[in-house]
């Protein structure tokens, strides 16, 4: 019988989409963005995919924040304690990103605190937690000036009846064949009661993070996937528009998209992203950004003289009077730069263009049939409450890492 799970902070799906690929139940998820959550019912509700969302009666199936979860179903989580066996989620990780101003006491860190909350209520025989590796900042209100992973991970270890053996590590996404580095702080935890009948009831840190990476190894190898990295070219190769042309976007007419055509062959990557597409299926989000004659102009300069798979060097900043520092030249046979929630940080290797919403999901591993919701970009003082393509992308758990974890837990929750 499968394990069944629920996902909070579950932004559009990815580490669900993971968990259920690894063969997990998914019982519910919470998600405070309606652009997010609209992404992950359309795509992994029960009646959609095999172990799907199912939604149990009590709970509307809408958007909402887990303060207004425990304010209003606190007594229906009660009625879950021992009924789930996996809870997974990514609290919003905005104040410990390096890509922005890291602030360890941003409010939505405390975010973090409610889902200890939730954790101690149901008390599962597994918790997932994936954030930034900026999550292992200092915590400032710590009397230790601890990292905040650590108080997280004491918090988890002295939860009253419920206490866990806690697992800690940054790594990359890229040993997940993942083709992008993407350092990502993960955690997982075993209540200890559930520890004590497996096989790693003795198993120290780095060991069990070592099991997790063989399983990463064992993956690839039954897959055909590339030992060594996934080099970009393979996740957006045959989406080059030099391959496929252009032709009016079906989300706006005002806007071209590439006109995508299925290659004939298609390398082990693509295989796991094309899993599921049936026929000629065609991938959604393939909408082009409108760039001027000057930024072309620009762009191709960039092509041919700016070094690839690096950010732009100090002379072609100064030429172009440009200001931002990260702004990175990929390249076809390398990693491609940590996919962000901006869409301008990085210039398509052979195309003077930036990527495509779906290149970005690529890159983050979600499959073609995955299809996104809501706008592709938003500006101003609406994005405190709109989660564009681009953002969902860029927020999101790699699904192909947050698979190879969960037939590792699988296995594990297979002994108890």
């Amino acid at each position: 019988m499968s394990g069944n799970f629920i996902d909070l902070f579950a932004g559009c799906g990815g580490l669900s989409l993971g968990l259920i690929e690894a063969g997990w139940k998914a019982e519910f998820a919470i998600e405070k963005t309606k652009d997010a959550f609209d992404t992950l019912i359309h795509n992994l509700s029960s009646n959609k995919i095999e172990n799907g969302f199912t939604w149990p009666e009590w709970l509307p199936c809408e958007n909402m924040t887990t303060s207004f979860l425990l304010d209003n179903f606190r007594g229906k989580l009660e009625n879950l304690e021992g009924k789930i066996d996996l809870i997974a989620g990514g609290p919003p990780c905005q104040g410990f990103s390096f890509a922005g101003l890291r602030n360890p006491n941003d409010p939505r860190n405390r975010l973090t605190e409610e889902y200890i909350e939730i954790v101690s209520i149901i008390k599962p025989k597994y918790l997932m937690l994936e954030n930034v590796k900026g999550f292992q900042a200092k915590f400032a209100k710590s009397k230790k000036d601890e990292p905040y992973s650590d108080y997280v991970v004491s918090r988890l270890e002295n939860l009253e009846g419920s206490n866990y053996k806690v697992f800690t590590k940054v790594l990359p996404a890229s040993s997940f064949a993942i083709p992008q580095p993407r350092p990502r702080f993960v955690l997982i935890a075993i209540r200890n009661d559930v520890l004590s009948n497996t096989s790693i009831k003795n198993i120290e840190n780095e060991e069990f993070y070592s099991k997790i990476l063989s399983a990463a190894e064992e993956y690839k190898n039954r897959n055909g996937l590339n030992k060594d990295f996934t080099p970009l070219k393979d996740a957006i190769g045959d989406l080059e528009v030099s391959k496929n042309g252009v032709e009016v976007s079906v989300d706006n007419k005002s806007f071209n998209q590439i006109s995508y055509k299925k290659p004939r062959k298609i390398n082990p990557y693509l295989k796991l992203m094309k899993r599921r597409a049936k026929g000629n299926y065609k991938p959604d989000s393939l909408r082009m950004a409108r760039h001027g004659e000057k930024t072309l102009e620009k762009f191709n300069y960039f092509i041919e003289f700016a070094d690839k798979g690096k950010t732009l060097s100090k002379e072609i900043r100064k030429k172009f009077n440009i200001k931002k520092q990260c702004f990175t030249m990929l390249s076809p046979n390398m990693l491609s730069t940590t996919i962000t929630t901006l869409p301008d940080d990085c210039l398509h290797y052979s195309e003077p263009r930036i990527l495509t919403v779906r290149e970005n999901a690529r890159i983050q591993s979600f499959p073609d049939w995955f299809e996104f919701k809501g706008k592709y970009t938003t500006g101003g003082p609406r994005r405190k409450e709109e989660c564009p393509r681009y953002t969902q992308v860029g927020n999101a758990v790699p699904p192909l890492m947050a698979e190879i974890l969960g037939l590792f837990m699988k296995k594990l929750s297979e002994e108890v």
